[in-house]
């Protein structure tokens, strides 16, 4: 499935402070607590809390987020659908980092093995 320059564009332009609470709402339905979440984000963007912070105050982009993420060196590994995208196969760089976002956060509202969710190679 491809996306359009108009869906990407609209995607990078969304806030991370926007989300959040989307993500936090969603993996604490399913017992999951915020500093899992926040293990997840930090594993895939290298962000630590106060940067998680910082990214939600300053009211950061998706394109901003990401342009000052470290990608984990193992993303790759992500790998499935999500949003009815097969995130291995999207095309746009900044959105196939989103939708990686979006994979992992549904894997731990899951209930996905944390070292699963962590690919370890």
């Amino acid at each position: 499935m491809k996306s359009t320059a108009h869906h990407d564009e609209r995607i990078a332009n969304m806030t991370f402070a926007s989300i959040y609470p989307h993500y936090l709402t969603k993996v604490e339905k399913k017992g999951k607590t915020k500093e899992e979440l926040h293990q997840v984000i930090t594993w895939l963007t290298g962000f630590d809390d106060p940067k998680i912070q910082e990214m939600m105050d300053t009211k950061a982009t998706f394109r901003e987020f990401f342009d000052q993420a470290e990608m984990h060196p193992n993303v790759h590994l992500i790998k499935g659908l999500i949003c009815g995208y097969r995130v291995e196969e999207i095309e746009n760089p900044l959105t196939q980092q989103c939708r990686y976002l979006d994979k992992l956060v549904d894997e731990l509202a899951r209930g996905k093995k944390m070292e699963s969710i962590l690919r370890k190679g």
